[in-house]
């Protein structure tokens, strides 16, 4: 919280850490990467085995092939996470540098932008003059101030990378054993696509909800969604199968 906030009176200290507690309880990037996991996790193997149940093959097939993507697309997503984080970081740190080079090189011209940023949010000359000298001494705080409201970055978390790839992978692989599941069960793949369509809306319904809740929509109509979505990719991967099987 810094010394700033141990100025404060017990009672804003408190509200401040919580706050802060729930901020990262419910961080909003872990929460994008488990709905990303899920989604595609639920959908996909969703659609792979009900299209090889179109072609009429054997639950043990749809069972291995399933299980194959599921990995495969683990190990793509959680890649494509950490890159995607990792790029974030990167350009983080060159707008970084870049910023610490001009209030060195430039320090007028990064003034009269901190005068800018202020003036956009109603704040007088004489109200935002004394802000701007007082960053012209703490040039580690003037630099963070331009990162946060000149180019809206956040300092990303060393961590970041390696996490956003765990979480979307194992996120895509609960999500993907679910519509599996039934095929683990029955030998017939007719009985296991019934019961995997099923389980699966099911599963989309109440992932759809619980997203609709975290994300300030409409809980209900993101179930429908998406659910809808899962039951036309499968649909779609059932009709192809059938209309080339051999």
């Amino acid at each position: 919280m810094g010394e700033a906030a141990a100025s404060l009176d017990p009672e804003k200290q408190r509200l401040l850490i919580q706050l802060h507690e729930e901020k990262h309880f419910m961080s909003s990037e872990v929460v994008r990467d488990i709905i990303i996991g899920v989604s595609d996790g639920l959908t996909v193997p969703f659609a792979l085995a009900a299209g090889l149940s179109g072609a009429n093959v054997t639950s043990s097939i749809i069972l291995i092939a399933g299980i194959a993507e599921v990995a495969a697309g683990a190990i793509s997503m959680g890649l494509g996470g950490y890159l995607a984080a990792k790029s974030e970081a990167d350009h983080y740190m060159r707008e970084l540098k870049r910023e610490q080079e001009e209030v060195i090189e430039v320090p007028d011209t990064e003034a009269a932008e901190v005068a800018d940023i202020l003036a956009q949010y109603g704040v007088e000359a004489h109200e935002y003059e004394p802000v701007v000298a007082a960053l012209r001494r703490n040039p580690e705080a003037w630099v963070d101030f331009m990162m946060k409201f000149e180019l809206g970055l956040e300092k990303p978390d060393p961590k970041r990378a390696v996490i956003s790839a765990m979480t979307i992978a194992v996120s895509y692989i609960i999500g993907g054993l679910v519509p599996l599941s039934p095929y683990m069960v029955f030998e017939a793949a007719e009985d296991g696509v019934v019961a995997s369509v099923i389980v699966t809306i099911i599963a989309l319904l109440v992932f759809g909800f619980a997203k609709g809740h975290f994300t300030g929509n409409r809980p209900i109509m993101s179930a429908l969604q998406t659910a809808f979505i899962g039951a036309i990719a499968s649909a779609a991967a059932f009709l192809i199968a059938k209309a080339f099987r051999v």
